[in-house]
């Protein structure tokens, strides 16, 4: 019998801010989207305030400093760097692991009997806390939908300690039934408004639907999750990800771009990260999309907006060639006389980097410029992101993303290292 376990940071981004400052423990804590916009995380003491995801900081900025919260810019270096960590820990207590988002990994823990398995859960509370200062809770059960259902109930009610064991539990019906359509992995609300009218309001209902009608109303994903809530397995474990078949990199401004020269930064960089991504997963682009816009919500300003594709003649991942097409697209559809919100550069038809076609043609020294990348990369990795770039994305940019509530990168900059006093 398959078993799985989802280990789930408890407010993950909101977790982070607090683990290098002890004072916080107790005070509620809200994180900001990127510049600044709106609030994407809450600790348990900004829910408990009721403050509520999505809303925009400005309309809130003086209720929240009132209340006594805490605000931070997203620290998305410090937040990856943890989650690396969280993870490295997981890895110590089974060899199946399958990290499925920031704050959230299944573990297998086949083969293990129920004392082991609560046991195991509560040592990975334990060590997890300790060593990196972030919380989690974990549900266990024969399926991964199960797994998350008991994970959710684990998350919010105090006596399971963090840890609670659906697996051939007698508690199983009772919490199917306390669980919303909405809290269903999968199910989200237009799915749910479908489903109540047919009186399936929960998802001991669904779990007791009829699997024609709901294969035929609904198609095979949601039977899928239908049999996984009836502890059939159905989605294995996908210990190795794939490899992404397109990747964008894209950010509003911290200010409207309103010159070629600036916008020609902000794709020279976007480019860049699209190369360091695919070097990441051992890929290379045939293809690259350029796309600009203005502020669609600004409707007195003059509106624009425009994409371009190129295809390559070689597929890549090199930087300075990404930049140089990137930069090429975008001198073709800029037009002057607008301010321009954001940018976002996409490249796709992605195959492995040992299976690119190469062209007779072709004059560049890509094994030496594959080198380069390596030593680029390494550096980076080494000295902190974007310890070198290319200089076409500019050394201080004015429309650089703003993040002016931003915590120390504690753990990835030795400028922003904790201090003990």
């Amino acid at each position: 019998m398959s078993v799985y376990a989802l280990v789930d940071c408890n407010s993950f981004y909101a977790s982070c801010e607090k683990v290098f400052r002890p004072e916080l423990a107790a005070r509620p804590v809200v994180v900001l989207s990127n510049n600044d916009g709106i609030i994407i995380a809450r600790s348990a003491e900004a829910k408990a305030l009721g403050i509520d995801m999505g809303k925009p900081f400005f309309k809130l900025k003086d209720e929240l400093r009132r209340r006594g919260v805490a605000v931070f810019s997203s620290n998305y270096e410090l937040y990856g760097d943890l989650s690396m960590r969280v993870m490295s820990i997981l890895e110590q207590f089974s060899p199946d692991v399958e990290v499925y988002s920031i704050d959230e990994a299944f573990l297998g823990l086949s083969g293990l009997d129920g004392a082991s398995r609560d046991a195991m859960g509560r040592e990975i509370v334990r060590r997890v806390f300790e060593w990196t200062g972030v919380p989690v809770s974990i549900g266990i059960a024969e399926t991964k939908t199960l797994a998350k259902v008991a994970n959710r109930i684990a998350k919010k009610s105090p006596k399971t300690g963090g840890v609670l064991d659906l697996t051939d539990s007698p508690f199983r019906e009772e919490a199917l039934r306390r669980t919303e359509l909405t809290d269903i992995w999968g199910v989200g609300r237009r799915l749910a408004k479908r489903l109540r009218p047919m009186n399936i309001l929960n998802a001991l209902d669904l779990a007791n639907a009829d699997e024609r009608l709901i294969r035929q109303k609904f198609g095979v994903t949601l039977l899928r999750t239908a049999l996984e809530l009836r502890g059939e397995s159905c989605i294995p474990m996908e210990c190795a990800p794939s490899a992404k078949q397109g990747i964008c990199s894209s950010r509003s401004f911290g200010k409207s771009v309103e010159t070629l020269a600036e916008m020609r930064e902000a794709v020279a960089l976007y480019a860049s990260r699209v190369g360091e991504k695919l070097r990441l997963q051992n890929s290379a682009a045939s293809a690259m999309d350029v796309y600009i816009t203005t502020n669609r919500f600004r409707e007195e300003e003059p509106q624009y907006s425009a994409h371009l594709t190129l295809e390559f003649p070689i597929a890549t991942d090199d930087t300075r060639e990404l930049v140089d097409y990137a930069v090429k697209a975008l001198d073709k559809i800029y037009r002057d006389g607008y301010r321009y919100k954001k940018a976002a550069i996409t490249v796709t038809g992605i195959v492995p980097d040992n299976q690119v076609q190469l062209n007779l043609f072709d004059r560049a020294d890509r094994a030496r410029f594959a080198q380069l990348s390596d030593a680029i990369d390494g550096l980076n990795e080494k000295m902190g992101r974007e310890t070198l770039k290319p200089a076409a994305s500019g050394l201080e940019p004015a429309w650089a993303m703003r993040r002016e509530m931003r915590s120390p990168a504690y753990t990835t900059n030795w400028n922003e290292i904790a201090r003990v006093k």
